[in-house]
């Protein structure tokens, strides 16, 4: 998965250091309803934040829109929404994947085997939504 090639290659899951790695710049600005959105602008890549969102959600807008850019670099979703009959819903789904695995890699989920806590206590301390826990998928 692409989310743990990212993890092994910088040593680490949090998406603010991986897109500083990848010379991803973070923008955190007021975006109304908006939770985040991935640009490029002259080859120079940009993820924006909303930044009333809480650091929880922030983190995780932040893993989703680096998904977009390490699996959609190319693709425009808000003009495919605006603009074409084109469903973004496959795309989103895969961003939030991505945001899944790295925030709770296999290795991290697995640490709490034997702790007794259900899944939804395990990804609420990573900062994943309840509603998205589903998307969590472990390799034997």
């Amino acid at each position: 998965m692409a989310a743990d090639k990212l993890i092994r290659r910088y040593k680490t899951n949090d998406p603010r250091k991986i897109a500083e790695a990848k010379n991803i710049n973070i923008i955190y600005e007021p975006l109304g309803s908006t939770l985040g959105y991935y640009s490029t602008y002259k080859r120079i890549n940009f993820i924006h934040i909303n930044s009333s969102l809480n650091s929880i959600w922030q983190r995780f807008v932040c893993a989703h829109e680096l998904g977009h850019a390490i699996l959609h670099p190319k693709v425009n979703t808000p003009f495919l929404r605006s603009n074409t009959l084109f469903s973004v819903q496959r795309i989103e789904r895969e961003a939030n994947e991505f945001a899944v695995e790295l925030l709770m890699p296999d290795v991290t989920f697995r640490a709490y085997e034997n702790r007794s806590r259900s899944i939804y206590e395990i990804a609420a301390r990573h900062g994943i939504p309840e509603e998205l826990i589903s998307l969590k998928k472990l390799i034997e």
